[in-house]
């Protein structure tokens, strides 16, 4: 009698434990949706809602714990979730913090997903949704009604650029909360990737980023994230992520946690390049204005210069009224350097049209907007592809 066990039964249950003490610089990816447990006491004893254990894969594996941990550190919170993308944890914060009868202010320069999303809550979810100037400031004050519970922010707006006065906006909603009204102040902190904004410090009480961009920095993964420092927030906010069925692959986590160590750095060099691209298109008489926020022209660049440490890549700008869609068009497409897509934060520069006249309420200047993501070619060789295209325009 043997008490060896049959192949196929082997090749499930396998006694080979690798032996401790194993250390390397990447973390390692954990691949699990069923979670063992070491007995039924501790699978009834566990919580999926702390972080102090595991109980299914949709809710963490030491993988996603760690870039969770690791977010949190990087914009100075205490708690984080992930999310498929960056749209999925700004749908995770409204349906978490909002339900029928209730009011959200965005800001008019919203990131257009977002906008969609406030449009399908008020359709379809009985809550009401209104749009305010960014550059409203402490003026917010006079929006706040008795139902409001969430005011989205961007800093600055991801399109046109302005720079809101963000502790304005969230000294305004405390002042409100203060009188048994809590009204908590989101952001979308993906421009700065966390880097150049303190979201914290200046009183936000959500951030999103988008984790697709800087963090990953490789054109190459979706991703999103929601950091708290208030431990009942982000509860809230897990049900909805459990509610939701948001998780994230184990090799996508990974690839986001390796482009951490050179995020600064990458970051940094974005902002250097962007910012000499920006300044020669200034000088250009095609270009009627560069919204850039570390140029004095920008909407809000007085925040800026107060908040912020830093701009990285992305910015956009206005032709002059004389060109036609159809000739700024064509500019984009004669670009050889800069390929045409959304997105930013990845080596290879970008540039994408806009018809901002249909986004924006309020929007009055009648140049074409096009918005460029500058990666991480050398400046140089970017403006001399620029260049050859205004020579034939």
């Amino acid at each position: 009698m043997t008490d060896r066990k049959s192949l196929q039964t082997e090749l499930v249950h396998s006694d080979y434990t690798p032996p401790a003490g194993f250390g390397a610089f990447p973390v390692a990816i954990h691949h699990a949706s069923t979670v063992l447990f070491k007995n039924v006491a501790a699978l009834r004893s566990r919580n999926w809602q702390e972080k102090t254990g595991y109980t299914y894969g949709l809710h963490g594996t030491p993988t996603t714990f760690t870039l969770e941990a690791r977010l949190a550190e990087i914009e100075n919170g205490k708690h984080c979730l992930l999310a498929p993308s960056g749209l999925a944890a700004i749908a995770m914060v409204d349906f978490a913090l909002l339900k029928s009868g209730d009011d959200v202010l965005l800001p008019d320069n919203v990131y257009n997903p977002n906008r969609d999303i406030a449009r399908w809550l008020t359709q379809d979810f009985g809550v009401t949704a209104r749009f305010y100037d960014p550059m409203i400031g402490a003026g917010i004050a006079g929006l706040i009604q008795p139902n409001t519970r969430l005011i989205w922010t961007e800093a600055p707006g991801s399109v046109t650029m302005e720079v809101p006065d963000i502790p304005a906006i969230c000294k305004a909603a405390a002042e409100k909360s203060a009188g048994g009204q809590k009204v908590h102040v989101a952001l979308d902190n993906t421009w700065s990737a966390g880097i150049a904004f303190n979201a914290f410090e200046h009183g936000i009480d959500i951030v999103m980023q988008a984790l697709t961009k800087y963090q990953s920095g490789g054109s190459d993964v979706l991703m999103g994230a929601v950091i708290t420092q208030d431990k009942e927030l982000i509860q809230r906010i897990a049900l909805a992520h459990m509610r939701l069925g948001f998780g994230v692959s184990a090799d996508d986590a990974y690839l986001v946690l390796r482009g951490l160590p050179t995020m600064k750095l990458r970051f940094d060099a974005h902002d250097a390049g962007a910012r000499k691209v920006a300044a020669w298109l200034k000088a250009r008489p095609e270009i009627a204005w560069v919204l850039h926020p570390a140029f004095d022209d920008c909407p809000g660049h007085e925040n800026w210069k107060r908040d912020f440490s830093g701009a990285g890549g992305l910015f956009s700008v206005i032709f002059d009224a004389r060109y036609t869609e159809e000739q700024t068009d064509r500019f984009i497409d004669s670009l050889k350097l800069f390929k045409i897509g959304y997105s930013w934060g990845g080596p290879g520069s970008l540039c994408v049209p806009y018809r901002i006249q249909s986004m924006r309420k309020n929007w009055t200047d009648q140049g074409q907007l096009l918005r460029f993501n500058i990666g991480l070619e050398d400046p140089a060789d970017l403006i001399a592809d620029i260049e050859q295209v205004f020579s034939a325009l």
